[in-house]
């Protein structure tokens, strides 16, 4: 067996690393993921990957990576070409990469999580002079957190700050960031992402980050590179594009909805009146049986969107969950139109409440029935999908399901194909265009636009204010607080299962919500 060694003379012993990804491309079955991708990050650079949901974004870092093995391409580290066959040898030539998820091990400490990370750890670890070589490496760092800490106890800011410091105390000097500011409060963002760049612009390090945000990334980012359906669509510094620029090569000629205009809903009285959702005194328990929701009253009216903040794992997940009757309530009331909902099915009809939770597959679906069937699932045993109540009609399935696949773009093979084959965004779009598709009294939306391309949000974020405007009392959860902004007519901060702020949107500041995210 012959060992792939790197030529000592490239990449550079120490200080940032250059990379460039040439021609790559990669073929899953009849899925061409990457089709001939090049990418240059230059040294000391702060560089943005873009592109919609399924763009080829993952792919690529992950043939950088080395978790893929590219079709065709090569990867040039240092200006040197270094065949990259498995993370292991990418980590040996100095790159790291930060996952949107955490990696860590929640019941071991900071120290034990950084210093378990180790290659070369002895047969008997010094954990005493590990402790002080740790803080040696503290001194040298832009930010830390406390070693002796569980991570199961760190704050999400914490946790992901752990997760980059890990990568920089095992000597990654070009450091890939995939979505990293999602567990992160405004504050939180901006902090971090500002001493990486500083720690670029000392030429300590080279970042490329994949992200969303146009916000960070004309904040932050010296240049860009765009994917679109696995290709290369674009690139340029940052000083030189606008945001529309970024979003063209995103998009290319398709054309965004026109976004629905904020009316007030004029009910039996003055606008938004009627309180259609009231929840009082909720309380929730997680999987664990531990408390999630605590003592959570709010109200949403009619023709009004409440905005629910929050990082995740604050309990708005629970919350859902306990609306859509998916999870027992410990204590409180859920109230509909004044009288208590008990989330049957019957109740649901009768107050026509449409629910779109987070992880729509697992939540609202059921994976081996067919696209068609799981669309039915509100009228399935109503005419013209029944007859008597129990007769089905299998083709009255299939043509309403051809209705909203071509009206909400769902990629399916047919009506007939298992919901469980399609990608995460198409499930969602099933799930929304079934939701949002009927009469709406009250909805309550999760994340609704997680994993959709610019067209599909605008499309989502048109209809949830059409429902708004009809009269629905819509209650938005979302860690997007740019939908929150542009949907909301007011907007709730959720902390550790309680609501900690309140205010009309037209009041609401960012910095002010970020410190409640934060529970400060």
């Amino acid at each position: 067996m012959v060992m792939f060694v790197p030529d000592p003379a490239a990449p550079p012993a120490s200080g940032a690393l250059s990379l460039e990804a040439l021609g790559m491309s990669k073929q899953f079955g009849a899925l061409r993921a990457l089709d001939d991708v090049t990418l240059k990050v230059e040294a000391g650079s702060f560089h943005a990957l873009l592109g919609e949901n399924g763009a080829g974004k993952s792919t690529l870092v992950k043939c950088i990576m080395g978790y893929y093995t590219p079709d065709t391409g090569q990867v040039m580290v240092g200006n040197h070409e270094q065949p990259i066959d498995s993370p292991r040898m990418a980590h040996t030539l100095g790159l790291g990469m930060v996952y949107q998820h955490f990696t860590l091990v929640p019941d071991m400490t900071v120290a034990e999580n950084l210093v378990l990370a180790r290659t070369d750890l002895p047969a008997m670890i010094d954990w005493k002079k590990e402790h002080v070589d740790l803080e040696s490496f503290f001194v040298t760092m832009p930010f830390r957190v406390p070693l002796d800490r569980k991570v199961a106890a760190l704050s999400a800011g914490e946790k992901q700050k752990t997760e980059i410091l890990k990568q920089l105390y095992l000597k990654r000097r070009f450091l890939i960031l995939d979505e990293p500011t999602s567990v992160l409060t405004p504050g939180e963002a901006d902090e971090v992402l500002g001493l990486l760049r500083d720690m670029t612009r000392r030429n300590e390090l080279t970042v490329l980050t994949i992200t969303h945000k146009f916000r960070e990334v004309f904040a932050f980012a010296d240049s860009v590179t765009v994917l679109r359906r696995g290709r290369f669509a674009g690139s340029g510094k940052v000083t030189e594009l606008t945001a529309d620029d970024m979003a063209k090569m995103m998009m290319g000629d398709q054309k965004l909805p026109d976004p629905a205009p904020r009316m007030d809903y004029m009910g039996s009285g003055s606008p938004r009146e009627e309180t259609r959702l009231a929840i009082q005194s909720l309380q929730v328990a997680d999987d664990a049986g531990q408390p999630a929701v605590k003592s959570v009253s709010l109200r949403v009216r009619a023709g009004e969107i409440l905005g629910i903040a929050g990082v995740s794992g604050n309990g708005q997940r629970e919350l859902v969950e306990a609306i859509a009757g998916q999870r027992d309530i410990a204590g409180g009331a859920i109230v509909l139109h004044g009288e208590a909902f008990d989330a049957s099915r019957a109740a649901m009809k009768r107050h026509k409440l449409s629910c779109l939770p987070e992880e729509p597959l697992r939540n609202a679906c059921v994976a081996t029935m067919s696209v068609a069937e799981n669309l039915a699932f509100r009228r399935f045993d109503e005419p013209p999908f029944a007859a008597g109540g129990w007769w089905l009609k299998p083709a009255a399935f299939r043509e309403a399901a051809k209705q909203v696949i071509a009206r909400y773009r769902v990629k399916t093979p047919g009506p007939d194909a298992a919901i469980g084959q399609l990608s995460g965004g198409n499930v969602q779009r099933a799930v929304l265009g079934r939701e949002i598709g009927g009469d709406v009294n009250v909805l309550v939306a999760a994340n609704p636009c997680f994993g959709l391309d610019f067209a599909a949000v605008a499309d989502i974020h048109g209809q949830i204010m059409a429902a708004r405007n009809r009269g629905a009392a819509v209650l938005l959860v979302s860690e997007d607080l740019d939908e929150l902004f542009e949907l909301s007519d007011r907007i709730a901060v959720m902390f550790s299962g309680r609501i900690v702020f309140e205010d009309a949107i037209g009041n609401a500041d960012l910095t002010v919500i970020g410190r409640h995210m934060a529970g400060h």
